[in-house]
């Protein structure tokens, strides 16, 4: 329980420091219905090309947004030169990473609830449905838990914008591809057990680099 109190503790610093300023949803926001309205007036006349590409259309959205989202984990504490007050706190390094995944979760699901509805309503396509939603949920998850370690190893490099997606890209594209071939599975009609070979390489991916994460988070940020 003093685990998980502590991790709640740092998960919730981040979120009042972002309910202050709201800089960085505030720009994701932009940037995700952007993307959707762009996308909706580039293919929204031929509903046929419209399902088969949404699926892309839908993680390629939610992976660059993320990216912003990502990309300033740690950089308020490194701005603010509070970055080693926090390295310093009476806790273990698991509970700042597991505080740091749970911030960016919450983040990136907020961002995903409201352009889920979007995408249904401009597409005209069930991205409400259930398997949709734990999909997204599923996939978001393992983004979030890659993101945040490379987000780690970027905030203490100079051009740690272009080098976190040059480091992170590459990795998730395992479970992007499944988040993909999944909706596109889900939209088609398929039932439940048609998603579950994606839905297991995509938990697969999270249990694993979960504990990776959490092995070598320490030397990460103390590079």
């Amino acid at each position: 329980m003093k685990f998980w109190s502590k991790v709640i503790t740092i998960a919730w610093k981040d979120t009042l420091s972002e309910m202050r300023t709201k800089e960085t949803i505030s720009a994701v926001l932009v940037f995700t219905l952007l993307v959707i309205v762009i996308f909706n007036f580039a293919f929204g006349a031929n509903q046929e090309v419209m399902t088969v590409v949404a699926p892309g259309i839908l993680w390629t959205t939610f992976v660059f947004a993320g990216v912003l989202s990502l990309n300033r984990a740690f950089i308020p504490e490194k701005e603010q030169g509070c970055l080693e007050g926090l390295m310093a706190c009476p806790v273990s390094r698991e509970v700042i990473y597991t505080g740091k995944v749970m911030s960016n979760l919450f983040f990136m699901l907020i961002v995903e609830s409201i352009a889920l509805p979007i995408f249904a309503f401009l597409f005209n396509l069930p991205f409400l449905s259930p398997q949709i939603i734990v999909i997204a949920v599923v996939t978001t998850i393992g983004f979030v838990t890659v993101g945040t370690l490379f987000s780690a190893l970027a905030v203490n490099t100079k051009a740690r914008e272009m080098v976190l997606p040059i480091l992170f890209l590459p990795i998730v594209i395992p479970i992007l591809i499944g988040a993909v071939k999944a909706s596109e599975l889900t939209l088609a009609g398929q039932s439940w057990n048609d998603l579950a070979l994606w839905l297991q390489i995509i938990v697969a991916f999270n249990v694993i680099f979960l504990v990776v994460s959490l092995l070598i988070f320490d030397s990460v940020i103390a590079e």
